[in-house]
């Protein structure tokens, strides 16, 4: 090769590994028009594309290095299926890019992983079984696979064979930290199931424990004032009525779907709202979009200051460039739901985008919403689930800016309560119907039978018929919540 090709390579390289995504993106293509026999630098570029959200780019550049024989091509039909599943909701797609992988090294535990866990967003519950068992089988101390297999296969009783299996697996010398925590809320589900709170929450604990310490980082994953922080900058610059930029109205582009957003504290019963209005013939379930954190992300930083800055000309692109993505994910679908819990930090962000929004917000009971978070093995980033009191202080938090969003767009956010949907389901799915503007269909009594993916830890709970099984949970753990609850009292949350 030339000093040219090794100046272009090197520039390239650096690009990448100093985070500037965008230009390492532009030289990679540089590089690769002149010089387009390069497998790696293709598997690269893929990468990158993928970073940045240009999902059908990054499909075509990891195209490319097939067809240049990259080495591990099954690595990139993993990749590709992950896009297709996660990003582009197009399950089919990536079924077959995992099959392919699979074909080319039947023992990759990767993409064994990755097709049980898209058989259980499916709902296809033995398919996921025979999956996770065939990964097991060439690999039985695999920690995920173990935890994914108990948590499907479920236990009956505390001397269940397969708790005990768990426990072995936890007193494994040498057991990395991830895959205590992973196999640890295994433990503490199946436990919770067979009614042994005392253990299960111990479990619990030990599980949020490994997930902290399966973090390089020493530095506090959630600290306390930076979050009150984060919510006075919300505050200040959604202050007064009329005080922000709202985009002009924006026109449909051609086939673009309406949004409805969905968001609340996770664990709050967002996906069975979800997957209620995804049986009304007008609406597609469109899950846990990344398309508004990915604007605070990029576009938007740094967020909210920004907002000061940005004219209603601005908020009308990003609005068109928002309703644009929908319409390329889900194209010829009228309603789509944009459930993405975490969104309560961006309602004022939504009012400015689309001025007539609805938003559905899902609540719940606080003690059985933090007690629910802190049984469930969340991303690490989510550095309040690791510890209960966290947990609380991030509730109050939230509750804190929800009071806020509700004080300036009350009529466009409608509370619906997790414990009235269980408990009287016609009522609250008329309220939710009305609200989202919607005629009422009998189907909606009948989320469970809703098509498609689920891709949130209620996969299987959405999948029964409506049920109160999992409210007033926190009952069973009194004396472990009891701080929690006092703190709640004297904060006057209920």
């Amino acid at each position: 090769m030339s000093p040219a090709f090794d100046a272009r390579l090197r520039e390239a390289v650096q690009l990448e590994n100093s985070g500037r995504v965008l230009e390492a993106i532009a030289a990679y293509e540089r590089l690769l028009a002149q010089w387009p026999a390069l497998p790696e630098s293709w598997f690269n570029l893929a990468v990158l594309q993928r970073r940045a959200g240009r999902f059908e780019a990054a499909l075509e550049a990891y195209r490319h290095a097939l067809e240049q024989g990259v080495s591990m091509p099954e690595e990139v039909h993993l990749n590709r299926g992950v896009i297709y599943a996660d990003h582009l909701r197009q399950d089919t797609a990536a079924e077959r890019e995992l099959a392919a992988a699979l074909a080319l090294n039947p023992g990759y535990a990767p993409a064994l992983l990755n097709l049980a866990n898209l058989h259980e967003d499916l709902g296809r519950r033995d398919e996921a079984l025979a999956t996770y068992e065939r990964l097991l089988a060439i690999d039985p101390g695999h920690g995920e696979a173990l935890a994914r297999h108990a948590s499907l296969k479920g236990a009956t009783h505390a001397g269940d064979p397969l708790i005990a299996r768990l426990q072995a697996a936890l007193a494994r010398p040498g057991l990395p930290a991830a895959d205590a925590a992973s196999i640890g809320f295994a433990l503490g589900k199946l436990l919770d199931a067979c009614g042994a709170y005392d253990a299960a929450f111990e479990a619990f604990a030990a599980a949020n424990r490994a997930s902290r310490a399966s973090v390089a980082t020493q530095a506090p994953l959630y600290v306390r004032a930076r979050e009150e922080a984060r919510v006075d900058a919300l505050l200040a610059a959604f202050g007064s009525p009329g005080g922000t930029m709202a985009a002009p109205p924006v026109a449909l582009p051609p086939g673009a779907p309406r949004p409805i957003f969905i968001c609340g504290m996770f664990r709050s019963g967002s996906t069975l709202a979800e997957r209620v209005l995804a049986r009304h013939p007008l609406v597609t379930a469109g899950g846990e979009l990344d398309l508004l954190p990915a604007l605070v992300r990029g576009e938007l930083a740094p967020y909210p200051q920004s907002l000061a800055r940005a004219t209603p000309q601005a908020l009308a692109r990003l609005a068109s460039g928002y309703l644009e993505a929908l319409a390329q994910r889900f194209p010829g679908a009228p309603l789509v739901t944009d459930k993405r819990p975490d969104n309560f930090l961006h309602i004022g962000l939504i009012k400015a985008l689309f001025p007539a929004a609805r938003i559905v917000h899902t609540t719940r009971a606080a003690l059985d919403n933090c007690l629910s978070i802190y049984g469930l093995h969340l991303d690490q980033r989510m550095g309040y689930a690791l510890d209960l009191m966290d947990t609380g202080h991030h509730y109050a938090q939230y509750r804190r800016l929800m009071a806020h969003w509700k004080a300036r767009h009350g009529a466009d956010i409608l509370d619906l309560d997790y414990d009235d949907v269980v408990r009287e389901p016609q009522s609250a799915i008329e309220r939710l119907l009305a609200f989202c503007g919607l005629e009422w269909d009998d189907a909606c009594l009948e989320p469970q039978l809703a098509a498609g993916a689920v891709k949130t830890a209620s996969v299987w709970q959405v999948r029964q018929p409506i049920h109160g099984r999992s409210s007033g949970r926190a009952a069973h753990y009194t004396r472990q919540l009891a701080p929690l609850a006092a703190w709640f009292e004297a904060q006057g949350i209920r």
